[in-house]
């Protein structure tokens, strides 16, 4: 049983083994995906194979479409060259429910795979056939929030975006700077409309994809190496929209008791491979069950009737009190807290952590009772049924294979959002008062105590990748595990950077209380547990 057009022909092998095949004509599909596009997503990963094809699958089985999908690899071509390729664009999709059951899918809606190559003249001229085709309706994007991004860490702008923004859209060579020169393709065929659509797992996602596909029009522009006309196209809503979203799936990297699942049932060639670039990619993608993808309905050339296969299109202003439902309150900030505080006490398993009543109650009271009150109820999901899954179905769930230390990945980023955004919130609101917050400081003070890279039983443990790591961890190798010493003193600055915390914690009140958490959190070997005792008691 392999996974490729040669392998699934045994339709009945498949099917006695318990997975869902294509039900639609594959190869009819193919011809009119390659004839007409109508939607390209830029990203191979988990996220993209679990959701978004899996979406496309059913609508075709279903023959609400008629097309397939399109997939731009642009971090790691390795990706399209050694998995895509190799077995034909299809993928085994394996959803781990908290009951226990699996359900196995063969998912067969990509009809092709390239890599965002400009060096590859094959590979980028056919993105730009894409790109001027008149069917194409939209561009999706999971590229990470990073991969929006025109500078590091500290804010110095990307070298390969200098070079481009100075050479033009002939042969860019960061990432953005190959997707806006594939729009001026479509501006120069016709200024022809197009969605472009940003489904990543962050803030005001379209603004971010915006911004910096206006950059590069703006510098190409002033440049002379693109048309005047072409910022405007970019501006105008009418022609190139850049729609908000929220979206939410929880797809950890393939696991190897997953994949011996899959070999029990004998198919083959199952095994990872770890790319040059340490992407780590397998035939197979595992996820939970729950997903959520809420869209700005802003399509300029309009979009198929998505809304069948369950994603909810909606005006702007609902998507943003979904998203910020969810990031700020409902589901990221929680996942942090977990991830901070798994790690620092030896935890491989998010699920395992939920049976552990200190952490437990730690994000109960951060969700139910510190982040909301302010929440705003966008109406289409309700928040505290929205909580309950989060708490009571998805994170517990003991089949699913997700770690603290992957979610700890890029922290520095998320914390303003993740919590910064509620503590604004408290400073602006007259019933509010902002010294209530208990125990969002407290993920603050773990966080710190994190960036020491010392466990709880002081053994010593690799810090999960992030970009401000050169940034904060000075500030954190300051302090011993030992009492009494003067944590204001070691972390004193860096309380007031507003960029990591989302305020400054001295003008929000809040500095003391993470210094005192820090100092007890630092105390020594088991102060970890025995801090989060002393401050989640209360609820217990």
């Amino acid at each position: 049983m392999k996974i490729n057009q040669e392998g699934l022909k045994d339709r009945a092998q498949w099917e006695a083994k318990g997975y869902r095949l294509p039900e639609f004509d594959r190869a009819a599909v193919l011809a009119e995906t390659r004839k007409n596009p109508f939607w390209i997503h830029f990203g191979a990963g988990n996220l993209f194979r679990a959701f978004h094809a899996n979406v496309v699958q059913r609508l075709l089985n279903e023959g609400v479409l008629d097309k397939g999908l399109i997939v731009a690899e642009g971090f790691d071509y390795e990706i399209v060259e050694k998995m895509n390729r190799p077995h034909d664009d299809y993928n085994l999709l394996v959803t781990l429910k908290a009951d226990g059951s699996v359900e196995k899918t063969v998912v067969g809606s990509v009809m092709e795979s390239l890599a965002l190559d400009s060096d590859n003249e094959a590979e980028f001229g056919r993105l730009k056939e894409i790109f001027a085709a008149d069917s194409l309706q939209m561009a999706t994007f999971t590229i990470t929030e990073k991969g929006y991004q025109l500078v590091d860490g500290k804010g110095t702008q990307l070298p390969a975006v200098t070079a481009d923004f100075a050479a033009g859209p002939e042969k860019p060579a960061s990432y953005i700077g190959k997707v806006a020169a594939l729009l001026y393709v479509r501006y120069q065929s016709g200024k022809k409309p197009i969605a472009m659509v940003s489904t990543d797992n962050c803030s005001h996602n379209g603004d971010k994809l915006y911004a910096a596909i206006h950059a590069f029009a703006q510098a190409w522009v002033k440049a002379g190496k693109a048309d005047p006309g072409f910022v405007d196209y970019v501006d105008d809503k009418t022609k190139v929209s850049f729609p908000w979203s929220m979206i939410d799936k929880i797809t950890p990297r393939p696991d190897a008791s997953v994949e011996e699942i899959l070999m029990n049932d004998g198919v083959e060639e199952l095994e990872p491979i770890i790319t040059s670039k340490n992407t780590y990619v397998a035939p197979f993608v595992n996820a939970e069950e729950t997903e959520y993808l809420v869209i700005e309905d802003a399509f300029p050339n309009g979009r198929p009737k998505l809304e069948k296969g369950g994603l909810i299109f909606t005006d702007r202003e609902t998507v943003d009190k979904v998203e910020k439902m969810k990031v700020c309150t409902c589901l990221n900030p929680l996942h942090t807290a977990l991830a901070v505080y798994g790690c620092l006490l030896g935890y491989t398993k998010i699920s395992d952590e939920m049976k552990d009543p200190e952490l437990v109650e730690l994000v109960k009271t951060i969700g139910y009772k510190e982040g909301l009150p302010v929440v705003v109820n966008p109406g289409i999901l309700d928040p505290k049924e929205f909580i309950d899954t989060v708490l009571n179905v998805r994170v517990p769930n003991p089949f699913m294979p997700d770690t603290p230390q992957r979610i700890a990945t890029d922290t520095s980023q998320k914390l303003p959002i993740r919590f910064g955004e509620t503590i604004k919130a408290y400073l602006a609101a007259p019933d509010k008062n902002v010294d209530d917050l208990k125990l969002i400081p407290l993920v603050y003070a773990g966080w710190i105590r994190y960036l020491m890279a010392v466990d709880d039983e002081g053994k010593a443990f690799e810090l999960s990748s992030d970009p401000l790591l050169d940034t904060v961890c000075p500030y954190a190798k300051k302090l011993a595990l030992a009492p009494g010493q003067d944590v204001e003193a070691a972390v004193g600055p860096l309380l007031k950077m507003k960029e990591i915390f989302g305020v400054d914690l001295y003008e929000a009140g809040l500095a003391d209380r993470v210094c005192t958490y820090l100092a007890e959190l630092a105390a020594g070997e088991g102060a970890v547990r025995e801090t989060l005792k002393k401050y989640v008691r209360e609820g217990l």
